[in-house]
């Protein structure tokens, strides 16, 4: 912090001379002083600097700037201009995938300028509000963004951009092959566009632990913002949509896949080799540039290996059917990663050390700080009583009455059980336990009813706020104290009133009044192969005995007497909303892949298969025949819907992608 301020006075002596000057991350953002009380550092290894300069413009705002010294920005700047590049075609198909994409410029050998996103908060300080455990749950990301979002409309409008930047930097971090991501280089806006700094690793090149990568997954997709995604712990359509965008916006970029081998190749060139000869032939996946460049000094863009890496993420070989398969492969793998959430923890209790002591911890549902100055000294509390809430999850929530000092300023707030607890462990942080009262225990024994143990939790919570605003003045009039009970956006919203339910998925998804649910599929006819795609199912019936069912998809081409062409997807675990995007098929195999190859490290899907040598006119004269059963182990499956489809009905001169009704029996519309 003293180096820090010493070199302030340097830049503050620097413009008492020279009046101002153009800051080198753009010529348009001109700056007239430095303002010291908003500049620190981080706590990185390199130790960025947070710099806030005024701006000449007496009416625009300061400029705030990261100043790197260390790390070379070339290879941030490349990454960058990779990922705009990516936008453009995205954009240009008519996808806007809602990308940050900020300005980076190396002003010298081991150094440069980083622009800085206003309202953005990286995923550990969002995490670590939950605890240095906060990695390993699934609520923090939504509780912050409820937080900063507290309308109805606010709070989907975020989620909406949260999916679409989401799958954005899935695709972009995988073919790009950037590594070394920890929660303190992915980065939240309160908008819910999400983005990724510090771009030191790319092109596959994986930090190691010994011989440990410590990137294990195909890229950062976590369960935490999978629940974002779903808005709650189970699959939702939601999250249908979010893998069609990863798959769509993947494919798009796989059509490009020369433009960006060119574009790599370009930035190694320094000089030209001789070109390839017949004695000393090129056998790179694009021999007519990358051959014949010279090492540009970036380190990890250094030889045709690291071309090859992107060449070999892109898959240009694949179908993209063959692709969207893929992909869908790797979102499974990547959320079923329990090493990132690992990566996550360790982290955290790295970055403990550089917790400033005077930090002081704040509510992770509390969008501001409040102080008995500014909300008025409070008289009395009292928990009136305890309500069944369903969203975001089920469970109870608990009435507070609030009265203050002012005459007749009485409030409610409603508060889980949770928040309590997330009060009680800040306030243990600040105060030793002999001023704080006990808190009630978080573990209930036996199997006790739902509505009995929110009666007691009821009376032991009155009896701990009331000892808690008569403690002693510094437990009493602290700051957290006063947040807590302070209302929040929910309870100005629910005053009077039964609390409004969050969006459903009733927004996302068109109803066709079944009660079996839709399943969506893709269906194409080419030089007599038929291809048939299971996508995603919505809207299952939970089973008679309340539980999600085991789904799993089973199809038939009738006619079919010896029922040869049976087949059978994978089965998804406990889902109403499974997920698939997997071929399907009979008659002849049609492996998915050069060689029926699978994706190294990932978990094996069904074969690949399509129904082969069909003439068009036999094929008028299917019926495909698709049913979705739960498996029940040694019991006998159970039919949760089917669909009968006439592949006459259908123009298969195109490809037919949409929605169709399962039901009882009976042939299915689109």
């Amino acid at each position: 912090q003293g180096i820090l301020r010493e070199g302030l006075e340097d830049v503050k002596q620097f413009f008492k001379a020279h009046g101002s000057c153009r800051l080198p991350l753009s010529p348009s953002l001109l700056v007239k002083g430095i303002v010291p009380r908003d500049c620190s550092y981080f706590n990185s290894n390199a130790v960025p600097l947070k710099l806030s300069f005024q701006n000449v413009d007496p009416l625009g705002e300061n400029i705030r700037v990261i100043f790197k010294c260390g790390d070379d920005l070339r290879q941030d700047m490349l990454t960058l201009q990779m990922i705009r590049i990516m936008n453009k075609i995205w954009v240009q198909e008519g996808l806007d995938m809602r990308m940050v994409i900020f300005r980076c410029f190396s002003t010298g050998r081991g150094r440069g300028m980083v622009e800085m996103i206003p309202n953005a908060e990286t995923l550990r300080k969002i995490q670590v509000e939950h605890g240095v455990t906060g990695s390993f749950k699934d609520r923090p990301l939504a509780d912050w963004l409820q937080k900063h979002n507290p309308e109805e409309d606010e709070y989907e409008k975020a989620v909406e951009n949260f999916i679409y930047s989401c799958a954005g930097c899935c695709v972009a971090t995988y073919v790009l092959g950037i590594c070394d991501r920890h929660n303190d280089n992915i980065m939240l806006k309160t908008t819910g566009h999400m983005f990724h700094i510090d771009f030191g690793r790319f092109l596959g090149h994986a930090q190691m632990f010994g011989n440990i990568k410590r990137d294990r997954a195909p890229f950062v997709f976590t369960s935490d913002m999978a629940y974002v995604i779903n808005g709650g712990d189970k699959p939702s359509s939601r999250f249908h949509d979010f893998v069609d965008l990863c798959c769509q916006a993947y494919n798009l970029i796989r059509k490009h896949t020369h433009l960006f081998l060119n574009l790599l190749g370009l930035v190694r060139a320094r000089g030209l080799q001789l070109p390839p000869t017949r004695d000393a032939p090129c056998h790179c996946p694009h021999p007519c540039l990358a051959s014949q460049m010279l090492s540009c000094g970036i380190p990890e863009l250094s030889d045709l290996e690291d071309l090859k890496y992107v060449y070999d993420a892109l898959r240009p070989q694949d179908s993209d059917a063959d692709a969207t398969t893929y992909f869908t492969r790797l979102i499974e793998s990547s959320l079923g990663s329990v090493a990132t959430k690992l990566n996550f923890f360790i982290h955290n209790l790295a970055q403990m050390k550089f917790t400033g002591s005077d930090a002081r911890p704040t509510l992770s549902f509390a969008p501001r700080t409040h102080t008995i100055k500014t909300s008025g000294r409070i008289r009395d509390v009292f928990l009136c009583r305890h309500e069944r809430v369903f969203n975001p999850s089920k469970g109870y929530t608990y009435v507070v009455k609030v009265q203050r000092e002012s005459p007749g300023e009485v409030t409610f707030v409603q508060r889980t059980f949770e928040e309590f607890q997330e009060l009680h462990n800040k306030l243990r942080l600040l105060f030793p336990s002999s001023l704080l009262p006990s808190f009630p225990s978080r573990f209930v024994i036996g199997r006790s009813r739902g509505e009995a143990v929110a009666e007691r939790r009821k009376e032991e919570l009155n009896g701990y706020i009331w000892h808690l605003i008569h403690a002693a003045p510094e437990v009493a009039e602290c700051d957290l104290i006063y947040t807590f009970f302070h209302p929040l956006p929910r309870d100005e919203k629910a005053a009077g009133t039964i609390p409004a339910p969050k969006a459903t998925d009733a927004t996302w998804a068109r109803s066709l009044g079944k009660v079996g649910g839709e399943v969506k599929l893709s269906i194409s006819y080419k030089n007599n192969k038929l291809f048939i795609m299971v996508m995603h199912i919505r809207g299952l019936p939970p089973l008679q005995d309340g539980n999600d069912p085991d789904p799993y998809v089973k199809t038939y081409l009738l006619p079919d007497p010896q029922k040869t062409t049976k087949r059978k997807t994978k089965v998804a675990r406990k889902t109403c909303n499974p997920t698939y995007n997997e071929m399907v098929g009979g008659l002849g195999l049609g492996w998915g892949g050069p060689d029926g190859a699978m994706a190294e490290g990932l978990p094996r899907c069904a074969p690949q298969l399509v129904y082969d040598g069909i003439p068009r006119g036999d094929l008028e004269q299917r019926e495909l025949r698709l049913s979705v059963l739960s498996e029940e182990g040694f019991w006998e499956n159970i039919l949760l819907g089917e669909v009968g489809i006439r592949l006459r009905d259908l123009d298969l001169a195109q490809e037919k992608m949409g929605w169709f009704a399962l039901g009882s029996r009976g042939h299915g519309t689109l």
